[in-house]
């Protein structure tokens, strides 16, 4: 059975930093490729970020760039997002999820993880 399991979230004042992380298990963890996906309160969901199997190339949504990191462990099974000079409207809970293929490009996601909840306030 597919599992994936975000932590990390919490409550941090403007400007300051947060990791993610989705354990994931129940498939080959470096055979696919993997997204950051979240969603605001009453809004729908935004994609955040990319990682192919390798971790050969990654990929940000415009407002992330700069800010957030994508990463991945391949021998933990993990997969990261590396938040820093968060903002007010970073407010979301983040969900990872899981690729059809092993790379970005015409992916997929199959599988989703139930998400961490990320609040920036002051």
């Amino acid at each position: 059975e597919v599992q994936l399991v975000e932590s990390g979230g919490a409550l941090v004042q403007p400007g300051g930093s947060l990791r993610l992380s989705c354990a994931a298990s129940g498939f080959t963890f470096d055979d696919y490729a993997m997204s950051w996906v979240r969603q605001a309160p009453g809004k729908g969901l935004e994609w955040v970020s990319a990682i192919n199997w390798n971790s050969g190339s990654t990929y940000y949504a415009e407002s992330m760039k700069g800010r957030f990191t994508i990463s991945r462990d391949n021998a933990k099974n993990t997969l990261y997002l590396q938040m820093y000079s968060l903002k007010f409207e970073d407010t979301a809970v983040y969900y990872c999820a899981k690729a059809d293929v092993m790379t970005v490009v015409g992916a997929a996601y199959d599988y989703w993880g139930q998400g961490t909840q990320v609040t920036v306030s002051s």
